[in-house]
């Protein structure tokens, strides 16, 4: 019996937003980079199947399929997961993006070309980024330092985990939430219910936002916004890029 050719998929090594400077050196995403395959028919079952578009974890199943390095996916932080979905999309179909949107000014829905090879990653301040995933913030009225960090796939999960039990209570407090899942310690008291009260009862919404200011700055992620250019010649700069299901498989509906 003859030995059956050896199937080789070609792979593509994607840069990480943050170089790898938010991840502890024994992680192997502080190398800055990924290695990921091509997809292939398995992945677009990926794309179509009911159970995972039902759950919103999609994407997620996706990616996990299609990166090749011997990663924690639940440690990426977002801005990272947001350009190995680029490159995800690119290595798929291509780099061209129809996408519609509506002229600020006549209000007509328009097609345009995203070049998704045209994204680069959001100009942010890499000296803050120092090996851990853990930054501190003196917030400008009340005085107190808040330690904090930037949240990963798994503190995503279990947001919304949280989020899906309040809502079955009736409750919404999605802002306070997230506060709380970021925020790690207040003035080094690193106590859950510490820092959990002091959201709740503590943070000024001046200080908040001044928070929310900083953390952007740190954050490193892509610029995943575009310049519209209206068939009329109009344009507006910082479009969001629509990322639906659409984005990978345009004949997939949700």
């Amino acid at each position: 019996m003859s030995t059956p050719p050896k199937m080789n998929l070609p792979t593509e090594t994607v840069e990480l937003p943050s170089k790898g400077l938010v991840y502890p050196k024994e992680n192997p995403l502080s190398s800055g980079v990924i290695e990921m395959k091509y997809m292939t028919a398995k992945e677009e079952d990926i794309l179509s199947n009911p159970n995972y578009i039902k759950q919103g974890n999609v994407f997620d199943k996706l990616l996990s399929s299609l990166i090749v390095s011997k990663i924690n996916y639940d440690d990426l932080v977002t801005g990272d997961k947001n350009a190995i979905l680029i490159a995800a999309r690119i290595l798929g179909y291509g780099k061209d993006y129809l996408v519609k949107v509506q002229h600020p000014l006549t209000g007509e829905e328009e097609t345009v070309n995203v070049d998704l090879s045209a994204i680069k990653n959001k100009d942010i301040d890499y000296t803050e980024l120092k090996g851990v995933n853990e930054f501190t913030f003196t917030l400008p009225i009340s005085k107190n330092e808040i330690t904090f960090k930037l949240l990963t796939h798994g503190d995503e999960r279990q947001i919304d985990e949280e989020l899906k039990g309040l809502k079955r209570a009736n409750l919404s407090a999605e802002v306070t939430t997230r506060l709380k899942q970021t925020i790690l310690a207040v003035n080094g008291d690193r106590e859950k219910k510490t820092v959990r009260d002091f959201v709740d009862n503590f943070l000024l919404a001046t200080d908040a936002r001044a928070f929310r200011d900083y953390l952007k700055k740190v954050s490193p992620d892509l610029d995943l916004t575009f310049t519209f250019v209206g068939s009329d010649g109009y344009t507006q700069e910082g479009v969001e890029i629509p990322l639906g299901l659409s984005f990978f498989y345009p004949s997939v509906r949700v």
